[in-house]
């Protein structure tokens, strides 16, 4: 065992010896740590990295347009919030809203994100119950980056229900953005949707549950005959169908002739600068909207159209209008041209027994009923105005407001996410209203009345928005230089560090046992190597005798 010492502790002490020496020169290798992670799809955008060069452009716009909205119980539902006593300051929100052909375009140049700086929208319908809102099926989305050199298009038939019923809806998104001039494209975002027909509210919802005989009626008091007491009260006594399905002739705003909308967001041209300007365009176009099945139609001679420009600069920036000329229609002849200043207002009435006697006409029936407008329509006789005596067999159950929403803009220095000025509006083609009246609160039950909103039931056609905001001076294009890698490879101005920090052993754990593997393998050569010595043999005549237990002559 002496002369196998040696050859036994050689392997693990060379390899411990250059494994220890081996340690300082590790310390100061530079070991390539995790890298910053990539998408795992080619085709999807990367996280925006300041190590490239980037657009020198910032932009912000949004432009939104809605064929139609159908608000039931507006200011009914408080809105819901986070922290405690926030949602009673805040605008309350309707019990339910619903949005048809609804089209969308967004550009934010500050967006984290790079498929979010340019999103266009096509929706055929919007669903919102108590402020809460559910993603739509049927929907058209398309973003950027990457860019989209063509946009997308479908259509979708919605079912026919007691709310709403829509023709064959069409919509297109298209949305663009380059990854070197960011909003410098020809268009940034572009949405437009097309309907066929469309035909809304058949049904008054807050009304429902009530029928005519249930009404408080003055004392002795009973309804025209021709009038069923039976028809619920929420088909407005017969104006309306009230059935499962909507129906042109029983809806209360019915469109017959297409209806489309566009919202686009660009840059444009500022004069005495090659700066660009941001510009956020609603359109809408429309021809003609029944009222009460065809009672009263409103023609649409003139197309709206919403747009706003902002330069950067309060002085420069505008908003241009083009308001509609809308004429209230009935029997073919124009009643009235109304607009933002000048609502119409008709009457609903609910004809009693006698008001034919009243009236003298020496008809013996009704023919359309309730009263409308001051109108009663005759069998035999034809439309004929409300004589005075006849007046007073009539009771109120509401008016229908028609009216043109005037334009709102609002503008605002800003200074944050970059300094500039942002400009916004918003307009409506026209809003119908079903509004309650005191003779209405006064034939409903006490615990029904208290309750009557201050609308019944609210429709928009042509809702339209644009917001744009652009820095001061304008919107540059161009592209940055990347930023020179810092010295040392230490970490990059703005961006993340070339290599990260050490913060746990196991970075040298790998390198460590390959390299104490490779020294173990050169022990073993080395010593494998090394020449052994001879044992020498001792001749038999100079061994030594054996001690002898008798002492010897």
């Amino acid at each position: 065992m002496r002369g196998r010492l040696p050859r036994t502790l050689a392997l693990p002490v060379t390899a411990a010896m250059l494994a220890l020496s081996a340690t300082p020169a590790l310390a100061d290798t530079t070991i390539p740590t995790t890298p910053i992670p990539q998408p795992a799809n080619p085709s999807q955008a990367p996280i925006s990295s300041p190590s490239q060069p980037q657009p020198l452009g910032h932009a912000v716009g949004e432009a939104g347009t809605a064929l139609g909205m159908l608000r039931l119980l507006p200011n009914a539902v408080t809105t819901g919030a986070i922290l405690p006593g926030v949602g009673e300051q805040l605008p309350k929100q309707s019990a339910l809203e619903g949005g048809v052909g609804l089209s969308s375009a967004q550009a934010n140049s500050e967006s984290y994100l790079t498929y979010e700086r340019a999103i266009a929208q096509a929706t055929p319908f919007g669903l919102s119950v108590a402020g809460n809102s559910p993603q739509a099926p049927g929907s058209l989305a398309q973003t950027a980056l990457p860019d989209n050199p063509q946009p997308i298009s479908g259509g979708l038939n919605a079912p026919q229900n007691p709310l709403l019923n829509i023709g064959l809806l069409n919509g297109s998104a298209h949305a663009r953005w380059s990854d070197t001039l960011g909003p410098c494209v020809d268009t940034i975002s572009d949405a437009s949707t097309s309907v066929a027909n469309l035909s809304l509210l058949n049904v008054i919802p807050s009304l429902s549950g009530l029928s005519l005989d249930q009404l408080n009626l003055p004392a002795g008091a009973k309804v025209e005959k021709g009038l069923n007491p039976a028809n619920p009260l929420s088909a407005l006594g017969g104006l309306l169908s009230g059935g499962g399905q909507t129906q042109a002739q029983g809806s209360l705003v019915n469109v017959p002739n297409a209806l489309s909308s566009r919202s686009t967001v660009k840059l444009v041209d500022m004069p005495g600068t090659k700066n660009k300007a941001v510009e956020s365009t609603s359109t809408m176009q429309a021809v003609k909207v029944d009222i009460l099945g065809g009672l009263f139609s409103v023609a649409v001679a003139s197309q709206p159209t919403l747009k706003v420009t902002s330069t950067g600069d309060a002085k420069t920036s505008k908003v241009d209008y083009t308001a509609p000329v809308l004429k209230l229609m009935s029997g073919g002849k124009e009643l009235f041209t109304f607009d933002a200043s000048k609502p119409a207002e008709i009457p609903l009435g609910l004809p009693l027994s006698g008001l034919l006697d009243a009236q003298k006409a020496g008809a013996d029936q009704l023919k359309n009923v309730p009263i409308v407008n001051g109108l009663v329509d005759l069998v035999g006789a034809g439309v004929k105005p409300l004589t005075d005596a006849a007046k007073n067999f009539v009771l109120d159950l509401g008016v229908l407001r028609l009216s043109v929403a005037g334009l709102d803009k609002k503008g605002t220095d800003m200074t944050t996410p970059f300094k500039g000025y942002q400009l916004g509006a918003s307009a409506r083609l026209l809003d119908v209203q079903v509004l309650p009246t005191v003779g209405l609160k006064n034939l409903l039950p006490k615990n029904i009345a208290d309750g009557l909103p201050s609308s019944l039931a609210q429709l928009s056609l042509g809702e339209q928005v644009a917001r744009a905001y652009a820095p001061t001076g304008g919107v540059q294009c161009g592209t940055t230089k990347p930023p020179a890698p810092a010295p040392g490879g230490g970490e990059q101005p703005g961006g993340a560090p070339k290599n990260l920090a050490y913060t746990a052993g196991a970075y040298s754990a790998v390198p460590l046992f390959w390299s104490g593997t490779a020294m173990l393998l050169v022990g073993v050569v080395l010593v494998a190597a090394m020449p052994g010595r001879r044992r020498r043999t001792v001749p038999v005549t100079q061994r030594p005798f054996k001690p002898s237990p008798r002492p010897r002559d």
